[in-house]
């Protein structure tokens, strides 16, 4: 092939390209979005921070800094969050973009009814307004069914304590309550996290939703109850809004961004989310913590 050939075809080839770029920036309204291309991947590319709150299996695989990365780039690997508040910040290597219906699918692994344990885990969203790449922009909670419920409580936050030690970690919260995240006999060693081992305590706030565990009625099984929809972890009733709930992921449209104010916000598209454990609970012994636990995520947009 002779060098103008080449160097045609080489122009033809970035000229594609170009346009599929300029389509999807059309198609949005947008010029920062980081489009889809050939070598794109439906999955999660990154993971830029994870703090775990306390929790029984913080500390160990599926709860460390490691584990945490290996949710990149599929949806078999399991990361765990812990207690209230603890979470995991991760992003794709392009934009989703806001379409209609659902655009965003992350996995969990919640145990269908009726011996139901969802552990829901609250969604936020973020676009790279200032375009450095990194998650520093403004967070917009993905209001599920439960957001403007009575007993949802907005701006909650909790206080863990270091207990030196193999021993249940004691919290308080700013609505004057105290607990403790509980050691078990499964999971014998410090459920406080190593990157805060050095600090006498650690704190987490956000969205509260209500508790909803319990014991099947004439037993003594434990269950931990989903919401209808837009939580992770979670085992949806509502297969309008998330047709995905009783499979392995539950759904989620960017539409449903709102801000701290909780005004609806119009995202063109996404490039960061965040996921975090939503309830402040304790099942029974075998089950420990409410802790939301995810095995990735992906750009349902991308078929």
């Amino acid at each position: 092939m002779s060098v103008n050939r080449i160097i045609i075809l080489t122009g033809l080839l970035a000229a594609v390209f170009v346009s599929c770029s300029k389509d999807e920036t059309k198609e949005s309204g947008d010029p920062g979005i980081r489009p889809v291309t050939d070598s794109s991947s439906p999955y999660i590319s990154v993971v830029f921070d994870y703090q775990p709150a306390p929790g029984q299996f913080v500390n160990e695989s599926i709860g460390t800094p490691a584990g945490a990365q290996k949710i990149i780039g599929g949806t078999t690997e399991l990361l765990h969050l812990g207690a209230f508040g603890g979470y995991v910040v991760f992003g794709f290597d392009h934009s989703i973009l806001n379409k209609n219906g659902a655009d965003l699918a992350i996995y969990g692994n919640p145990v269908k009814p009726p011996v139901e344990l969802s552990e829901p885990g609250i969604v936020m969203v973020s676009k790279d307004e200032n375009r450095n790449g990194r998650p520093d922009d403004t967070w917009y909670e993905l209001a599920g069914s439960e957001y403007r419920a009575a007993t949802t409580i907005k701006h909650y936050k909790v206080t863990y304590y270091n207990p030196g030690g193999v021993k249940d970690v004691p919290w308080k919260d700013n609505q004057g309550r105290s607990g403790a995240v509980l050691i078990n006999t499964f999971h014998d060693h410090s459920y406080y996290p190593l990157f805060a081992a050095n600090q006498d305590s650690i704190s987490f706030e956000g969205t509260l939703l209500k508790s909803t565990s319990g014991v099947l009625p004439g037993t003594t099984t434990y269950v931990n109850t989903g919401f209808a929809w837009g939580y992770a972890d979670n085992w949806g009733t509502d297969a309008a809004k998330d047709p995905y709930a009783t499979n392995l992921y539950n759904s989620f449209d960017l539409s449903w961004a709102v801000n701290s104010n909780g005004e609806a916000v119009n995202l063109s598209a996404i490039d960061f989310v965040k996921v975090y454990t939503g309830q402040q609970d304790k099942g029974d012994a075998a089950v420990g913590e409410t802790s939301t636990e995810i095995r990735g995520a992906v750009d349902l947009n991308m078929k």
